[in-house]
């Protein structure tokens, strides 16, 4: 599915908007959305909400061989996943050029940038290393992914505890959590992309642009850099030409907001490590406003059921019920009462099912007598019953044959016009056998 394409109203709108250094949410040219950090129950699962953009970040492990070129470095693997549940211009299983852009800036900015110290992830050279996994999904797209998903990406891996392990000899011992607390990654430095958009050929500039803003732009640039002011990574697309002192005040901007940025990470992490010592809530159930799923929830309250009975009768008197209702309560354990009873079903006569079912469940009838009962009633139903002499003349059409497997005898009223005649046939040759039996003697 495209995406549906702007209005010449709209474009000149947004575009008369920059000039006059608005913006449609209100933010000034060089402010950033609202970052939001929010961790899952397991280490290395975190979700990044770069205002209404949304990206889940979840880092996984494995042990595996090492490539052979590198037999002393561990091996990281990036990826990123844009599902139509982002935006419906995104198409399931087909990796757009966007999606390709994005995968090689997010290797390029995390990877590149020797952000983790990938020999610290070797557990035997040349035979077993560990493999980490960065799995990047868009849930929610309201422009400037790159930037949402480097933050997500970095703080996943922050987050994330690899599994501790010994060598014995040749041997290799994984442990569990419960065995032995796992094991953080080392990391030197946390990378950070900060997008720009540029309008009118460079005339204007807006930092972290939304989905709106990035249809109109002329250009992009990306600058990934640390709070030590590093600049692991920049990319310029949209064919536009930058002067030197352009890129000289985006890498400023760009330094001053990573470090903005990078506190935030430090303090989401150490809430997160305090809460889960404490032993308190942590992960997306503690983040999610309690509002907005459990609008009705209440607080436990203990009831005192000691003088149910009274005031069951006060409230009844008062109420004036019927004649049916029962004034007395039921008590049918200390913690819990129930005042009246059940009226009876005034929807006439139970039926035939049911009068089956309440007779079985009560086992006032024995089965074999109902089932005779029926019986009787089915023969009265029916015809006249036959006679025990009269046979029951079937029809007499030659495409139906009788094959009787095993011989057995028949009973008088079961007999049929095709069994008198093969018994009849069989006596025949069974007599002719007999007779030349006798002349053959």
């Amino acid at each position: 599915m495209k995406e549906t394409p702007l209005s010449n109203c709209e474009r000149r709108f947004l575009l008369r908007a920059v000039q006059e250094r608005k913006r449609l949410d209100g933010r000034q040219c060089y402010d950033y959305r609202n970052v939001r950090i929010s961790f899952g129950t397991d280490y290395g699962c975190c979700i990044v909400e770069l205002g209404k953009t949304r990206v889940l970040g979840q880092v996984s492990c494995e042990l595996v061989p090492p490539k052979p070129n590198r037999a002393t470095e561990g091996i990281l693997f990036f990826n990123l996943e844009l599902s139509p549940m982002a935006a419906p211009a995104f198409e399931p299983g087909r990796q757009s050029e966007l999606l390709v852009k994005l995968n090689r800036l997010i290797e390029r900015c995390l990877r590149n940038s020797k952000c983790i110290d990938t020999e610290s992830l070797c557990v035997v050279a040349g035979e077993k290393v560990w493999q980490i996994r960065v799995d990047l999904h868009v849930l929610n797209h309201d422009g400037n992914i790159t930037d949402a998903a480097s933050i997500a990406g970095i703080v996943a891996l922050c987050h994330f505890r690899r599994p501790d392990v010994s060598v014995q000899g040749e041997e290799i011992t994984v442990y569990t959590p419960e065995e032995r607390d796992p094991v953080p990654l080392s990391i030197h430095h946390m990378p950070i992309c900060v997008s720009f958009a540029f309008f009118q050929q460079g005339t204007y500039l807006l930092v972290d642009p939304s989905e709106r803003e990035e249809r109109v732009m002329d250009g992009l640039l990306v600058i990934a850099m640390n709070k030590h002011n590093e600049i692991c990574t920049i990319q310029s697309s949209g064919g536009i030409m930058l002067l030197k002192d352009q890129v000289l005040r985006c890498s400023k901007i760009s330094a001053v907001k990573v470090a903005e940025i990078t506190e935030l990470i430090q303090k989401a992490l150490e809430n997160d490590q305090k809460v889960r010592k404490e032993g308190g809530k942590f992960g997306f159930a503690e983040s999610i406003p309690n509002q907005k799923i459990t609008a009705f929830k209440m607080e436990g309250a203990a009831v005192d059921t000691t003088d149910v009975e009274e005031q069951a009768e006060e409230i009844i008197t008062k109420a004036d019920p019927p004649s049916e209702v029962f004034t007395q309560p039921i008590l049918h354990t200390p913690g819990t009462a129930q005042i009246g009873e059940g009226i009876e079903n005034a929807w006439g006569d139970l039926e035939e099912s049911e009068r089956e079912e309440t007779a079985d469940e009560e086992g006032e009838t024995d089965a074999p007598a109902f089932e005779w009962e029926k019986i009787k009633m089915e023969d009265t139903s029916g015809t006249k019953e036959t006679e025990k002499d009269e046979p029951i003349v079937l029809s007499d059409s030659e495409e139906e044959e009788v094959v009787i497997l095993e011989p057995q005898a028949p009973s008088r009223k079961t007999r049929t016009q095709a069994t008198l005649k093969q018994e009849n046939t069989s006596k025949k040759t069974f007599n002719k056998k007999r007779k030349k039996k006798r002349v053959a003697h």
